[in-house]
C-alpha cells in the first residue's frame, strides 16, 4: 500500500505569486507508487491521506491510522510505503498498529538505489547511504538491547547495551566505507587528469529521474545503456567518447537521475560519482517536457545541481533540453515551442525527441558551438613534407580546414582548447604562425 500524506497547510507554504511550482498530491502520489513498483512490489492500494498537522507518534491521525489498519488487514497487506519521512518512533508505532512492515520515502530511494547499483563504487555509495540511515532507525524497541553485563565474574559493572554495541559496528563499517569511497575519489580525479591532458571536453547529462537521460545518452553515442519506462532504471554512471562532424572528441557522461525530496546523505554519498557533472564543460539539463509536472522537476533538479555548487542559472555552462515532444499533441507541441522561442541566445532550449531522433541534430550542433566559444582557432603554416605533425595536430586539435598555397606550403586552420594553446604555438612557431582568434569572434 502507497499512502501520500498531504498537509492542507502545503498550498499555503508558498506565497502568492511565487515562482516555486508547486505540486499536486495526486502528482506525487503517482511518483511514489512508480517508486514502488520500480523494485518489483505490487501496488494494491494507494491513496491520499489528508491531515491538518503531523502527529509526533504516528504522523497521521489516530482515526486515519486505524482506517488504514483496516485496510492492511482486509487486503492482506505486508508493506506500507509512507511517501514522507518518518522517524524512527513514527515508524514502529505505525507498523505496531497495522502488523506491516512501514518504509518512508527515504528508506524507498535506497532499497531503488541498492538495486541499481551494479559497479563495485555504487555498491559502496549505496551501502554508506544505507548504513547512515540505519543508524538513526537504532531505536529502544526490541528485547536484545537491554542492557548486557560488563566487567568480570560476579562484580561486573553494567557494560554497553546491544543498541550501542550495534551502533558502533555500523559506524565503524561507516569509517572503513569512507576509506574506500576516499581512493575512488582519488582513482577518479586520475582519471579526469588524465582526460585533461588529451584533453575532451566532458559533457554530462543531468535531469529528473525518467527525463529520458540514458535514452538520449544511447542516441548520442549509440551504447546500449539500459534505458526503461521507469523511475531509476540506471543508476552507475557512464562516459563514452563521442566524435562530433567537425572533428572534434568529446565524453559523454550519463548520471544518476535526481529526484524530489532525495536524501541528503544520497547527495553526500554520490558526490564522488556527481563529480563528472561538477567538472562537466558542457551540462545538458534533460527535461521531459511532456510530463504534468515538468516544471517542478526542473526547480528539482536545480536545487540538487546548488548543492554540488553549480550555478543551475550559468546558461554559458548549461543547456535545457526538452525531451519527448514526440508525446505531445499538435497543440500542446505548438505552445511548448513557443516557449522556446521566447528565449533567445543562450537561454533558448533545444528541442528534441530521444526515442525517435527528432532535434539531435540541431542538439549536436548546439554542443559543438557551445563547447567551440571557449576555443580559440590558429592559422598555421606547415611543411608538406611534415606529415608527423599533421597528425598531432589531428590527435591535439580540432583540424577545421587544410588547403595548399602557392608557395607550396600547407596552410592548416585549427581550432585549440584554451589548455593546449601555448603548447601548439610553442611546437610550431617556427612554422609560422600567422594568426589566432577567439572562435566564437
Amino acid at each position: 500500500m502507497v499512502i501520500e500524506p498531504w498537509l492542507r497547510r502545503r498550498a499555503l507554504a508558498s506565497p502568492p505569486g511565487s515562482a516555486e511550482p508547486a505540486r499536486s498530491a495526486a502528482a506525487r502520489l503517482e511518483e511514489a507508487v512508480g517508486l514502488t513498483r520500480a523494485i518489483d512490489l505490487e501496488v494494491v492500494e494507494a491513496g491520499i491521506a489528508p491531515l491538518g498537522e503531523i502527529r509526533p507518534a504516528t504522523y497521521l491521525g489516530k482515526g486515519k491510522v486505524e482506517e488504514i489498519a483496516g485496510i492492511v488487514k482486509s487486503r492482506a497487506i505486508d508493506l506500507v510505503v509512507m511517501d514522507c519521512p518518518v522517524s524512527p518512533v513514527q515508524q514502529r508505532n505505525l507498523e505496531k498498529a497495522w502488523q506491516a512492515k512501514v518504509l518512508d520515502r527515504t528508506g524507498l530511494i535506497l532499497e531503488i538505489f541498492g538495486r541499481r547499483a551494479h559497479t563495485r563504487e555504487g555498491a559502496l555509495q549505496v551501502e554508506h547511504a544505507h548504513l547512515t540511515y540505519q543508524k538513526s532507525r537504532l531505536v529502544r524497541s526490541w528485547t536484545h538491547l537491554e542492557r548486557q553485563r560488563g566487567g568480570f565474574g560476579f562484580l561486573g559493572g553494567p557494560g554497553e547495551t546491544q543498541l550501542e554495541a550495534d551502533r558502533r559496528v555500523i559506524e565503524e563499517r561507516i569509517a572503513r566505507l569512507e576509506a574506500e569511497l576516499e581512493r575512488v575519489k582519488r582513482t577518479r580525479k586520475l582519471h579526469r587528469l588524465s582526460r585533461k591532458r588529451v584533453p575532451y571536453p566532458i559533457v554530462a547529462l543531468v535531469g529528473y529521474t525518467n527525463a529520458g537521460k540514458s535514452t538520449l545518452f544511447n542516441r548520442l553515442t549509440r551504447a546500449s545503456v539500459l534505458e526503461a519506462d521507469m523511475l531509476f532504471a540506471t543508476l552507475d554512471p557512464t562516459l563514452r567518447a563521442v566524435a562530433l562532424p567537425a572533428g572534434a572528441k568529446v565524453i559523454v557522461s550519463d548520471t544518476v537521475g535526481f529526484i524530489s525530496d532525495l536524501p541528503t546523505m544520497l547527495v553526500a554519498a554520490f558526490r564522488a560519482t556527481l563529480e563528472e557533472v561538477i567538472e562537466a564543460d558542457l551540462i545538458l539539463h534533460v527535461r521531459d517536457v511532456a510530463h504534468a509536472d515538468s516544471d517542478a522537476q526542473a526547480r528539482d533538479v536545480e536545487k540538487v545541481l546548488r548543492d554540488l555548487d553549480v550555478d543551475p542559472n550559468d546558461r554559458h555552462r548549461i543547456v535545457e533540453v526538452w525531451n519527448k515532444v514526440d508525446r505531445l499533441d499538435a497543440e500542446a507541441r505548438t505552445r511548448v515551442v513557443n516557449m522556446a522561442a521566447r528565449n533567445g541566445g543562450d537561454d533558448r532550449p533545444v528541442l528534441v525527441s530521444a526515442l525517435t531522433g527528432e532535434g539531435v541534430d540541431s542538439l549536436i550542433a548546439t554542443i559543438e558551438g557551445r563547447l567551440s566559444q571557449a576555443r580559440t582557432t590558429l592559422d598555421l603554416i606547415l611543411d608538406p613534407a611534415d606529415g608527423a605533425g599533421v597528425s598531432w595536430l589531428h590527435r591535439n586539435t580540432e583540424v577545421m580546414a587544410k588547403s595548399m598555397r602557392a608557395d607550396g606550403q600547407y596552410a592548416v586552420k585549427v581550432r585549440v582548447d584554451p589548455s593546449k594553446i601555448e603548447l601548439v604555438r610553442r611546437k610550431y612557431s617556427g612554422g609560422g604562425t600567422t594568426t589566432a582568434h577567439r572562435a566564437h569572434d
